[in-house]
């Protein structure tokens, strides 16, 4: 089954959990701990609460699963908003200018490292993962490299930067939890 009609089907089970007043606002697919996680999101005028749901469409209240869940889905949504200095389509555009007006040397490489970073990035509805978290780190750093940055990555550095964030999200999503999580 592919990964839209999992998110489907989640998310006719989890429109069962709402609230009065509430709408499931957004399903989120992680795998961690092997296990398969569905985040589901819902909003009303009180705030948002939060329910994950195993690939059974039950409600999970393992809070290590939840928190592991919410953290990899969130480190690969920054991975994929940082990966290529934020805007890989006009990185792009700007190697291919660079290619036809000075042709420095190595564009070639930086032009196959940022076209191989595009097509491991996944269009959503994907599955955040541990092993989706490295494709995307791994390209990014061997587009780094071929752009000349040998020393430090940016790509790791902003990652290492919004660990504080991620914890703070799960630490909300656990807060606001539907369910009590043991």
């Amino acid at each position: 089954m592919a990964v839209a009609d999992d998110v489907g089907r989640i998310a006719r089970a989890a429109a069962a959990f709402a609230a009065s007043g509430e709408e499931l606002a957004g399903v989120v697919v992680a795998e961690t701990l092997g296990r398969r996680v569905y985040l589901c999101a819902y909003e009303s005028p009180q705030g948002r609460a939060w329910l994950a749901f195993g690939d059974d469409a039950e409600p999970l209240a393992e809070r290590r699963l939840v928190h592991e869940a919410v953290s990899v889905a969130a480190l690969c949504e920054l991975a994929e908003e940082v990966a290529g200095g934020g805007d890989l389509g006009q990185l792009r555009v700007r190697l291919a200018e660079l290619r036809e007006t000075e042709a420095p040397a190595g564009i070639e490489d930086a032009e196959a490292a940022a076209a191989q970073l595009a097509a491991t990035l996944q269009p959503p509805p994907r599955v955040a993962s541990g092993a989706y978290l490295d494709a995307v780190g791994s390209a990014s750093r061997r587009l780094e490299q071929a752009l000349g940055d040998s020393a430090g990555s940016p790509f790791a550095a902003a990652l290492q930067a919004a660990l504080g964030s991620v914890e703070e999200l799960a630490a909300d999503v656990e807060r606001t939890y539907k369910l009590p999580l043991a």
